[in-house]
């Protein structure tokens, strides 16, 4: 497909060097007539052409994400609720979202300029009853504001009462949050064609003390009648609101497109990733964690 007059947005790691392929996308895109854009705090470290905070998600026609999954997920609550495909190029560490390294940039975008790529929907949790809709794709999880208290939350799904957690926090997750906090809380692992909220007690002391697994078009609502509740999304974006507020969670269906090149591979990845968090692996296993161009097969280790 034509790209000429395309704006390409990047968003960037806070911290990680990506500056080679900063380059490498600038050089490609200038070739084609693509312009390079990123908000103004990245632009200026980066050293592309700035775009105003409040206009990026809107004129952006791409967005690369140039680091780990949490700089993936920014990228993704950025464009939520617009068509806008998002590249994830891995410049963190184990990168279940993502799909290219960096030596595989130059032609990622190759492919990407050729219209040879599929997009993947991802759905995410929207959080009202506060300030304003806020944006998840991993999870919400819920504490006290006191250091080392406990959270006491009512729960009401669909506007029925269902009891209520005491725990350390209540993790509230979607398919692809669930391999996260969810999975180290002992929460389900669910499949990302399965459209469901999770939703995980951590270390509980009463009340509900099992994981509850709900339909996608659910309402959840979570309620601390004594004391403040402090939020996190996605890790990255934390709120508090007082006691009695009604924190209402719903699943967006859909609300971003994450390209993909190859799903097969994609999906052959991310299970062997997730296999390292718990589960022992054979050689044959391990090798596709390793770059193709550094595998030596005849050097294996023998288990």
């Amino acid at each position: 497909m034509g790209m000429k007059n395309h704006v390409l947005g990047l968003v960037v790691h806070p911290r990680n060097d990506v500056s080679a392929s900063v380059s490498t996308v600038v050089k490609l895109a200038s070739e084609h007539g693509i312009r390079v854009v990123a908000r103004p705090a990245d632009a200026a470290r980066i050293g592309v052409e700035p775009m105003p905070d409040d206009e990026f998600a809107d004129r952006v026609d791409f967005v690369f994400s140039l680091g780990g999954d949490g700089t993936m997920l920014g990228a993704m609550r950025l464009v939520a609720g617009r068509p806008t495909p998002v590249l994830g190029v891995n410049h963190g560490n184990i990168g279940f979202l993502i799909e290219v390294t960096p030596d595989g940039l130059s032609e990622a975008l190759d492919r990407l300029i050729a219209g040879d790529f599929s997009l993947e929907p991802h759905s995410c949790l929207e959080l009202t009853g506060h300030d304003g809709p806020a944006l998840a794709f991993n999870d919400v999880v819920l504490t006290a504001t006191t250091p080392w208290a406990a959270v006491s939350l009512d729960l009401e799904i669909n506007k029925i009462r269902h009891g209520y957690f005491r725990s350390d926090a209540v993790v509230v997750c979607t398919p692809t949050g669930s391999t996260a906090y969810n999975y180290a809380a002992g929460g389900p692992i669910i499949s990302p064609s399965a459209p469901l909220i999770g939703l995980t007690p951590v270390a509980p002391m009463s009340g509900i003390t099992r994981p509850i697994v709900l339909g996608g078009d659910e309402t959840v609502m979570l309620r601390a009648p004594s004391h403040e509740t402090r939020l996190s999304l996605d890790g990255a974006v934390t709120l508090t609101v007082p006691e009695g507020t009604d924190m209402v969670l719903r699943m967006r269906p859909h609300a971003v497109n994450v390209v993909r090149f190859d799903s097969d591979t994609h999906g052959t990845r991310t299970r062997i990733k997730l296999s390292l968090l718990d589960l022992p692996l054979r050689p044959d296993q391990l090798i596709e964690l390793v770059p193709e161009h550094l595998r030596d097969r005849g050097r294996l280790p023998r288990f």
